[in-house]
């Protein structure tokens, strides 16, 4: 019998306030739910604005505690009460000065298994990061969770095709990409390096990124979220550019162990002639 995964994701706007984005992806997950996904995950810090347009100490306000903050405690419950895994993405205060851009990985029975700190922090014009995280410190988990081994890699990590390999070492199966990304320089790459990624490490990627403009700066958040497959072919249809959208697919995982049969990637790597790609 085929081993099939139902997976969501949710694109989605800026609401104004931490409670009522909250709320719409509450409600995003339990439609997702009588839908049948098993698995569902949100964009980067999704219960918040994407504050780092702008280098501000007010912005501090939107961090809190993984895994025992406010909105964390909430996934836990809302995963119990759907039966679906969910990938949480926010902005984490460990101590007083230690912050970081995290995802929390919920079991489909509320269980929180872990996190996963973004590494590669950006700063750039409407993308000033460093100014609020820490690189992170946790390696690259993989999740082993009811539907699979499932991973997270954050935005701007996706450049950095070091992660991609070691989830995929790691032995990860889907891994969640969620993303706060703008029309610009590098718009043209969204639909190029996670499908090259899922190529090169022969697992599903799930791409997600937000959409329509916030109120702290000019970033045009432009959507077309999507799920690609192990060959580098989207699962059904990208979403919308401009429009919130829930999205759900089916994944084949079976899909996972013929390409590595045919491909053999993994077979033909050479770690031992690799030793410069990690001197300083």
């Amino acid at each position: 019998m085929a081993h099939v995964v139902r997976a969501a994701l949710v694109q989605a706007t800026w609401t104004g306030d931490t409670e009522s984005m909250i709320a719409k992806h509450v409600e995003h997950a339990r439609e997702a739910a009588r839908m049948g996904a098993e698995i569902i995950g949100f964009q980067e810090v999704f219960n918040a604005p994407y504050f780092c347009q702008v280098q501000e100490p007010e912005h501090y306000r939107w961090a809190e505690p993984v895994p025992d903050g406010p909105t964390v405690t909430r996934m836990r419950d809302l995963a119990r009460e759907t039966g679906m895994v969910i990938v949480v993405p926010v902005f984490e205060v460990e101590q007083t000065g230690f912050y970081y851009n995290t995802a929390a990985v919920i079991d489909a029975d509320g269980t929180y298994l872990g996190k996963y700190r973004k590494h590669h922090i950006p700063q750039v014009k409407g993308f000033w990061e460093k100014y609020y995280f820490k690189p992170g410190n946790l390696g690259w988990p993989v999740f082993d969770t009811k539907v699979g081994k499932v991973g997270v890699y954050i935005c701007y990590d996706r450049h950095f095709p070091e992660g991609w390999r070691q989830l995929g070492l790691n032995g990860a199966q889907l891994v969640y990409n969620p993303s706060a990304t703008s029309r610009g320089l590098s718009a043209y790459l969204w639909q190029l390096e996670q499908p090259a990624a899922a190529v090169a490490n022969e697992y599903f990627v799930a791409a997600i990124n937000r959409v329509g403009r916030e109120e702290y700066g000019d970033n045009d958040f432009y959507g077309t979220s999507y799920f690609v497959d192990p060959r580098g072919q989207f699962v059904g249809e990208v979403a919308d550019d401009k429009e919130e959208e829930l999205v759900v697919r089916d994944l084949d995982f079976d899909l996972i162990e013929e390409v590595r049969q045919q491909w053999a990637f993994y077979r033909d790597r050479r770690p031992d002639a690799y030793e410069g790609l990690v001197k300083p």
